[in-house]
């Protein structure tokens, strides 16, 4: 997986897991709150990178 994220991608991670990290130190409740959107949002990006790769035939 990580041959397919590439440097950018994982240093991306990292930085989503670090903000995370930040808020979850101030604020629990919000850090939980952005966790579930980012899984959602996701998940929607997924699913129209599928959906945009199929219309190419892949």
């Amino acid at each position: 997986m990580l041959d397919k994220l590439g440097l950018s991608g994982l240093f991306g991670i990292l930085l989503i897991l670090a903000g995370i990290g930040v808020v979850a130190w101030n604020a629990p409740i919000v850090a939980a709150g952005l966790v579930l959107v980012l899984l959602g949002l996701t998940l929607v990006v997924r699913r129209a990178a599928k959906s945009v790769m199929g219309m190419f035939g892949f």
